[in-house]
């Protein structure tokens, strides 16, 4: 088994990535500014990575797979600190890699496509809308021409729409379970008719874990389970699922202009490293 070091291992997704490399026998490093939440069973280290050190990767325990979630404001689309803090990411990564690291897996997003309508997949053209977006996207082109030069897989691994009742998030989701918990019977709403992508926390984290620590696949692999769902949908079905007295308040806010009516990502080559899973450990792996 690996040594992995995850960068944001306190984060909304992080804390379910350790747990799940954990699990599956491989020996975790922690890197966050507050670990007080992780897994004991994981290493901690609070070594800044945005130091700039050129032995950064000796600090950080020398390990053989980075899994890279640390990122400011993920769900702040338009925030200041994804530009800002770019080329931070882009130092980070190549002293890693000059370092000696074997493999680098970084948190990709649906958002650097941009306006899409249909199934997205490696080859779809990007065309950011979002701040988010536009940094991401750069991250990905530079850290392509990186793996290159040093002759190193990465996988660019692409999220879509999280579901998860985790009260750290800030998605809908996670919003509306605190609005519950608060006492609140209604919650404001879009028009709900915005098909996406749907994954539970725990399955996204089970895919990340699985992509970022086999050797046969690289470069952007869709986390997701290519199945759209409208926002409308699966929200109410969240509801019912875990029995809120709480109500949607449709038409409260307007659709976010840079929405598409339906956006989902084609799984191929997750389904192929799942069942390159299953045949080497003997059993049926499903999303």
């Amino acid at each position: 088994m690996s040594k992995v070091l995850v960068t944001g291992a306190n984060g909304y997704i992080g804390r379910y990535v350790v747990c799940e490399l954990i699990q599956r026998g491989h020996e975790v490093i922690a890197s966050d500014i507050n670990l007080s939440d992780i897994d004991n069973r994981a290493i901690p280290n609070s070594t800044p990575i945005f130091s700039g050190d050129p032995d950064i990767f000796q600090q950080l325990s020398s390990p053989d797979i980075c899994i890279h979630m640390a990122w400011r404001d993920g769900f702040v689309h338009n925030s200041e600190a994804h530009m800002r803090d770019l080329s931070k990411h882009v130092e980070f990564l190549e002293n890693m890699i000059k370092g000696g690291l074997k493999s680098v897996s970084v948190m990709g997003t649906m958002h650097e496509v941009g306006y899409w309508e249909g199934a997205i997949d490696e080859n779809t053209p990007c065309n950011p809308q979002t701040q988010y977006g536009i940094s991401k996207n750069a991250m990905r082109q530079s850290l392509m021409l990186t793996a290159e030069k040093f002759n190193i897989p990465i996988h660019w691994l692409r999220a879509f729409y999280i579901v998860s009742k985790d009260l750290r998030g800030s998605n809908i989701f996670s919003k509306i379970v605190n609005a519950a918990a608060e006492g609140k019977t209604t919650f404001p709403f879009t028009t709900g008719r915005n098909k996406f992508d749907f994954i539970d926390l725990e399955d996204l984290a089970r895919l990340i874990t699985i992509a970022s620590t086999q050797t046969q696949v690289s470069g952007i692999i869709n986390v997701c389970t290519g199945e759209p769902e409208s926002l409308a949908s699966r929200v109410e079905r969240f509801i019912r699922e875990l029995g809120l007295e709480i109500k949607l308040e449709y038409g409260a806010y307007p659709d976010r202009a840079y929405d598409s009516p339906g956006i989902w990502g084609d799984p191929s080559r997750i389904q192929d490293i799942l069942a390159n899973e299953k045949c080497r450990e003997g059993k049926y792996t499903t999303l």
